[in-house]
């Protein structure tokens, strides 16, 4: 026999159940199919918001508009005659008055123990979701309210709300329960909304610079496009290990290779790697692949989608106030395009003071080792370029507030981009990459793309020998992709942006787990 949980033995579940069966007893259907509500809270209180309404008498008597609203009563105050509540949708609150002669209960006619009035004020609780038919008026305070005529119960609920105060404060009970979290806390709506908004406004940019968006497969036999660790499945009908995409690269450049000139996709991206402010093993990306363009053109595709997203957001600015995840005062950050560009030495000289052309490996690697902010054994393994890579983490990195591109990265960092066309005596052996960052993080990853086959072959066998000497972050050899490559693939420019991410931007959110609907969660234990 399956044990019920623990809720079941909770004294207001017990209590909400017994009055469920009332409710059914009284011939009511707690839980019927359909409701038509004719408007929302805040589009009714923008409607009226200038307009002078007629008196609760001129309710009463029907002379204001009638209106339909649903909702979870999240209010109730009993004032003998009249009772005041509030009813919360998707939108806003809106208040209510029942009536204790007017107000009737749908598929109720009261008897004399019990009367619709009584019915709403013994047998309904907080949380539970009404419809309510009515005329609108203002009182004596100003308050826009509806006069019911006539509730429908649309869900009788069996659990409490959370205490706004309390349980919702801990922020891992709001994560974990999210539901919750999101009838208690307008304001997280707000953000949801506004990431929906953002992926509107994203797709409308892409289609405005002639790119179609595809989607490409999430289980993949090969993993390839970043350096990270894969989640392993297994393909039963198959019997075949599988994985879950690292990145949206590889599939999107055979379609290139295809013909498909300009390409976008927005999908859900794995990483079998570590949690925290700013990362979730599950997260979101755009990638955008567009044939004959560079790293230069990513640039500014990259710097006038963050500003066109800045405008939509204020009205026409292009800086918005956000409040620093370290310190907590407010900044003003400017998407005004073109973005500062340095390449990651002239971003190592600058922020900390260091010219790297002038160190050895051994001295990059003894700063590197007492910043603290490296692995130990990692850190020995490190080429040169690797190790440039992880001191411009660790000394430029944080200041890179305002939005900048980190451009000319070492030849090491990645196996998919193209050498640098025209590097300085002191710059050989870097490619055309560039990656954004804003608050200290990086936003973006782009490229111009390696379409050599022979020198693609060359840097994916040395990631391979990696991934065999245990380096578990490196792919292994993509044979398929490399015979697609000598099908011929046309210059390409390539960018990754990391959705989540960006909304924590102009959401003003600390965290990753403020923008993601049900962000990964430690499996709770229970005690004894």
């Amino acid at each position: 026999m399956i044990a019920k949980p623990d809720y079941h033995h909770h004294d207001e579940f017990i209590t909400r159940s017994k009055k469920l069966e009332e409710i059914r007893q009284l011939g009511i259907d707690p839980y019927p199919h359909h409701f038509s509500p004719s408007i929302t809270a805040e589009p009714l209180q923008q409607k009226y918001e200038n307009h002078t309404i007629g008196t609760s008498e001129d309710a009463a008597e029907g002379k204001t508009e009638e209106v339909v609203l649903a909702g979870r009563l999240v209010l109730y105050r009993g004032m003998g005659k009249n009772a005041f509540a509030h009813l919360q949708d998707s939108t806003g609150r809106t208040q209510l008055m029942f009536n204790r002669d007017a107000t009737k209960v749908l598929n109720f006619t009261g008897n004399e123990e019990l009367s619709p009035y009584k019915f709403i004020e013994k047998k309904l609780d907080l949380g539970d979701i009404i419809g309510v038919k009515g005329h609108i008026f203002r009182t004596n305070k100003g308050e826009l309210t509806l006069f019911v005529k006539e509730l429908t119960l649309l869900t009788k609920t069996l659990l409490p709300l959370a205490d706004k105060h309390a349980g919702l404060a801990d922020k891992e009970l709001r994560y974990r329960k999210r539901w919750l979290d999101l009838i208690s806390n307008q304001d997280v709506q707000k953000t949801f909304l506004l990431r929906s908004k953002i992926l509107e406004w994203i797709r409308t940019y892409m289609y405005e610079q002639q790119f179609i968006e595809v989607e490409t497969p999430v289980l993949q036999s090969i993993y390839g496009g970043a350096e990270a660790r894969p989640f392993l499945t297994k393909l039963n009908a198959l019997d075949q290990e599988m994985f879950l995409r690292i990145s949206l690269e590889i599939p999107l450049k055979k379609l290139i290779i295809g013909g498909m000139n300009r390409i976008f996709e927005i999908g859900k991206v794995f990483r079998n790697e570590g949690i925290d402010r700013t990362h979730n093993p599950e997260f979101t990306m755009i990638e955008a692949y567009a044939a004959y363009f560079d790293y230069q053109d990513m640039m500014r595709l990259v710097e006038n989608l963050f500003e066109m997203i800045a405008k939509k957001l204020t009205g026409g600015d292009t800086k918005i106030k956000i409040c620093s995840p370290e310190t907590g005062e407010e900044l003003l950050l400017d998407m005004k395009a073109p973005w500062p560009r340095l390449t990651m030495k002239e971003a190592i000289s600058k922020f900390g003071h260091l010219d790297v052309d002038h160190l050895s490996d051994q001295e990059i690697r003894k700063l590197l080792e007492d910043s603290g902010h490296v692995d130990l054994d990692k850190l020995k393994t490190l080429s040169r370029g690797l190790l440039i890579a992880a001191l411009f983490e660790v000394m430029a990195e944080p200041h890179l507030i305002q939005p900048h591109h980190i451009i000319d990265h070492p030849i090491e960092t990645t196996p998919l981009c193209k050498l640098h066309r025209n590097p300085s005596d002191k710059e050989q052996g870097i490619v055309e990459r560039f990656e954004s960052f804003i608050l200290g993080s990086e936003i973006c990853n782009a490229y111009s793309e390696l379409n050599d086959p022979q020198l693609q072959r060359e840097l994916l066998e040395k990631q391979a020998e990696r991934r065999d000497a245990g380096d578990e972050e490196a792919s292994p050899l993509d044979e398929e992709f490399l015979e697609a490559i000598c099908q011929g693939m046309p210059p390409t420019g390539g960018v990754g942006i990391g959705i989540d991410r960006l909304v924590m931007i102009f959401s003003n959110s600390h965290s990753i787990r403020d923008v993601l609907y049900f962000p990964w969660m430690k499996p709770q234990v229970k005690e004894g």
